[in-house]
């Protein structure tokens, strides 16, 4: 079970190479929306990480492609709690992308953090969102994060 409902994609020309085939940065885009919609659906919407001055922060993202899609399938993407350190101050991500049918299409794992917008710093997140983020569902393997250290 994922964080959110799968969110739906249609793949556009403009997300197309020119074999007619899903880009690589499409994949990207695709986990980045959802991504983003999974953090609204903890109660976290971007107006709300614009009052705390608060930002998510990607370290690294890794895809791992197993199948193409071309102009007008359909695509889902959910999203999977893979690792989380215990104040929440680092997470990584498991995206999956899958077709209608069921074919696992790509696994997309990100690792990030979050930045305090006006020190322009790495930072703990507020309680709240600790605590949905340690709530939601894990991904199979999930790891424990080291978290991110304050001089």
């Amino acid at each position: 079970m994922s964080i959110a409902a799968p969110r739906r994609f249609v793949v556009r020309w403009s997300d197309a190479d020119a074999n007619g085939h899903m880009r690589n940065t499409a994949f990207s885009e695709y986990a980045t929306d959802t991504r983003v919609a999974m953090f609204a659906t903890l109660g976290f919407p971007w107006k709300r990480f614009q009052s705390l001055q608060l930002g998510p922060v990607l370290f690294r993202e890794e895809i791992e492609y197993r199948r193409e899609a071309s102009i007008g399938e359909e695509v889902l993407v959910d999203s999977l709690v893979a690792g989380l350190a215990p104040d929440a101050s680092r997470w990584s991500l498991l995206h999956r992308l899958w077709k209608v049918d069921g074919t696992e299409m790509a696994r997309i794992t990100v690792l990030g953090g979050w930045i305090d917008l006006e020190l322009r710093r790495a930072t703990a997140p507020p309680r709240d969102l600790a605590e949905v983020l340690q709530a939601a569902p894990r991904s199979d393997p999930f790891s424990e994060l080291p978290a991110i250290r304050r001089r």
